[in-house]
């Protein structure tokens, strides 16, 4: 879907402030810029009660099986996450389909508006405003034009100074934490779970993922000090269990519906070969919850659980009939998505994956081994600079027939030199290349001429790269 042109000419008036996930640095977060902005535009935060999700991973994935959940309970509902893959209205939307073109236009030229009306040493400190802080107030506005019942927020980077954080929401939600922004969040596990437990609100409910003991420990003790509610995953969910559907045509006998929004211009669905059944138990349900979902993989299993659990909690009215069909709709691009090449007909399945943390490429690893079982793929890989390439190179040790390593776009800084160490130093032979369109070219052709899979993994803007060459053709 083409971008609104408003969001085009929103874009370009972003590209004057500071965007951290273009230039990464340090001491640039703090909230009273946020909450001075939110007072200035008559707190567009507190339209709609909310639900807000952080973690080192598949926050995103949690934050898109809620919203889909509260949209089949026939809430209209706002989503709020980062990156997008291809289109920047990806960020702000209505849970798979984007908000009519007057709602986007009616918030551009309320915050360009706005904003023109503020002057610099209103501002707290006299600081820039930030373009992430701007494209969150943004989304505020955006639900607000649109008269959403419901929000869901994904955390852009932390928890406790990131720019979502001024929302106080029905139930905060962290999934699991692992060493990941060190540079910005701390060299441990628990100084990074400070940061994310940052989002825990006083007297509001919390519901914590399966975590490392220590990490447990530091979310606990800031939940009893802020009085709120905890509920810990491992001792809600109970018998969980999930295998894969792979006869896709099986799958879609009695989802007619399903199949008219994949082919709705306006939706952000994708075609995909493959589904899996995920279910379990928890006291808080009248009965236990089975649904066939979208997203693959143990650990979406695990995500599906959690915001399940989280929209009861939050919303108890919610029957288990609407949950189950909820989580069964959503979907979220670059989450181990099976995509079609029809430009390139001899690659059997090309998978994109945004992970990017040593765990998550693990999982990643897994998934495929599960889905794909013995079949031949090759690898296209890139990262940021602050990812751990040297613990994830490992992954793929003598699982690939070719390895193709690049950067992941023009808009993420990285190392490549680093990245070309680490594969080296676990002896993986591959093709290297800055010229990262190039490369992604290399590596569809190389995997159309062998009729090989190919994976795409490493980074969501990688991923972004890929489907924007393949829109190409």
């Amino acid at each position: 879907m083409e971008t609104k042109k408003s969001l085009k000419k929103l874009q370009d008036w972003l590209d004057q402030y500071l965007n951290f996930e273009k230039l990464p640095q340090k001491n640039i977060f703090w909230l009273d810029t946020m909450q001075f902005l939110c007072k200035k535009f008559s707190s567009p935060e507190t339209f709609a009660p909310s639900f807000h999700v952080a973690g080192s991973k598949g926050k995103g994935s949690v934050a898109t099986f809620i919203a889909a959940i509260l949209s089949e309970a026939g809430f209209r509902t706002g989503l709020y996450t980062s990156p997008h893959i291809v289109d920047f209205a990806e960020r702000v939307t209505m849970c798979h389909e984007f908000f009519d073109d007057d709602v986007y236009e009616r918030a551009c030229d309320e915050i360009t508006g706005g904003m023109a009306a503020i002057r610099q040493d209103e501002l707290p400190c006299g600081r820039p405003v930030t373009w992430f802080e701007l494209v969150t107030l943004f989304a505020f506005l955006v639900f607000r034009q649109a008269k959403v019942d419901f929000s869901v927020f994904e955390v852009g980077l932390g928890g406790r100074l990131d720019a979502t954080n001024v929302i106080v929401p029905r139930i905060s939600v962290i999934t699991p934490i692992e060493l990941e922004h060190t540079e910005f969040l701390g060299d441990t596990v628990e100084k990074i779970a400070c940061e994310k437990g940052g989002i825990i609100k006083e007297g509001v409910p919390v519901i914590i993922s399966s975590q490392k003991n220590s990490v447990r420990g530091v979310l606990e003790k800031i939940a009893s000090e802020k009085n709120a509610p905890a509920y810990f995953f491992d001792n809600l969910v109970t018998d969980l269990e999930f295998k894969y559907i792979k006869n896709i045509s099986d799958c879609m006998k009695n989802h007619t519906d399903m199949k008219n929004k994949c082919a709705k211009k306006d939706t952000l669905y994708d075609n995909f070969y493959e589904k899996m059944k995920v279910s379990f138990k928890a006291p808080i349900f009248k009965r236990r919850i089975s649904a066939n979902i979208r997203l693959l993989g143990e650990v979406q299993a695990q995500n599906a659980a959690l915001a399940a659990c989280a929209v009861k909690i939050a919303v108890p009215e919610i029957s288990e009939d609407i949950i189950e069909k909820g989580l069964e709709n959503a979907f979220l691009p670059g989450r181990f998505e099976v995509s079609e090449c029809v430009k390139f007909p001899k690659i059997p399945h090309l998978v994109l994956d945004g992970a990017h943390t040593v765990n998550s490429c693990a999982f990643t690893m897994n998934t495929l081994a599960q889905v794909f079982g013995g079949q031949r793929f090759a690898l296209l890989f890139a990262c940021a600079k602050d990812k751990d390439s040297f613990d994830i190179a490992p992954l793929f040790k003598d699982k690939f027939e070719a390895v193709f390593v690049t950067v992941p776009g023009a808009v993420k800084q990285s190392d490549l030199k680093s990245v070309e160490k680490s594969f080296s130093a676990c002896g993986i032979s591959f093709s290297s290349s800055e010229d990262f369109k190039a490369q992604i070219k290399k590596a569809l052709n190389f995997s159309d001429e062998h009729g090989i899979s190919l994976l795409v993994t490493g980074s969501f803007y990688l991923v972004s790269e890929v489907k924007k060459i393949l829109s190409e053709f």
